[in-house]
């Protein structure tokens, strides 16, 4: 993809994202998440929602990418076991301690980024300061 990652563009050593293409880049994983959730015969439950899976082409348009860990499943079910995976710091908390995804962890994991893109700090390091630890 032409403009890399989210992750480079937010924590790289560049100048800040403009507030109208962090706007945009949000309203675009966002369609992207409903898109996977919604509009399938099944529902796509990504389960590594993160910036450095976010992708954006030459016009900031996002293509979230990295299904390696994403599984189909039956609108009607709600969250399964699936086992844990994705990446700390993004995972939310019910499937942290139960091990079971659904599309709520992956709108967790969307909240997480939208964090990031507002404040520009990556999540992990948020949770480092306010734990007294590196800056």
């Amino acid at each position: 993809m032409p403009n890399g990652s989210l992750d480079y563009h937010l924590f790289g050593k560049r100048t800040p994202l403009a507030w109208s293409v962090r706007h945009k880049i949000t309203l675009g994983l966002a369609s992207s998440v409903l898109y996977l959730h919604e509009e399938w015969e099944r529902c796509v439950v990504h389960r590594d929602i993160k910036s450095s899976n976010v992708m954006l082409d030459s016009s900031f348009n996002v293509k979230l990418g990295d299904f390696g860990l994403a599984k189909l499943m039956d609108h009607e079910l709600g969250p399964q076991t699936t086992g844990l995976a994705g990446t700390l710091g993004y995972l939310a908390p019910e499937y942290v301690s139960t091990g079971r995804a659904s599309k709520e962890s992956d709108v967790y994991s969307f909240g997480i980024v939208v964090l990031e893109i507002t404040t520009g700090k990556k999540a992990t390091e948020v949770m480092k300061e306010k734990d007294g630890g590196e800056k």
